[in-house]
């Protein structure tokens, strides 16, 4: 008979289950990368990006010297009382930075680049060069 060690489920899982949630090493859910969508249709791609509470003054979108798209975004935002009457026992600020780097591709018109917020999101549209149709469909001879 093989004897195999015994865990009492009620005592053992949630020590552990507990010890790992409370560390201080954990991320916090607001230091999280926001979500990324990139759309591409016959003229132009679109890149998507969700902040919100954010406005236009948050975003930093500019080509960087390799010829990629770069964007950060940096929020400071806290909570002021003016209340000299008072000292804080609790006060609440936060402090979020996100930065991005996105390699282009060779057909993206980078003269024409533009970039909006809009409902707590970033829109950044990438136009498409237009190529005319003798270079889209360059025949090549076979020998």
């Amino acid at each position: 008979m093989i004897m195999l060690p015994v865990f009492n489920r009620n005592t053992w899982m949630p020590e552990v289950f507990n010890d790992f949630f409370d560390n201080d090493f954990m991320l916090r859910p607001n230091a999280t990368a926001p979500a990324i969508n990139v759309k591409e249709s016959d003229t132009e791609y679109t890149v998507e990006l969700a902040a919100p509470g954010l406005k236009k003054d948050d975003f930093n979108v500019n080509i960087d010297n390799s010829g990629n798209l770069h964007i950060r975004m940096e929020s400071k935002n806290e909570k002021k009382d003016e209340d000299k009457k008072s000292h804080y026992l609790r006060r609440e600020f936060s402090y979020s930075k996100y930065e991005q780097t996105l390699l282009l591709p060779d057909d993206v018109d980078k003269e024409k680049i533009e970039a909006k917020v809009n409902d707590g999101v970033l829109t950044v549209s990438l136009p498409k060069v237009e190529r005319k149709a003798e270079e889209a469909l360059k025949r090549i001879e076979v020998k």
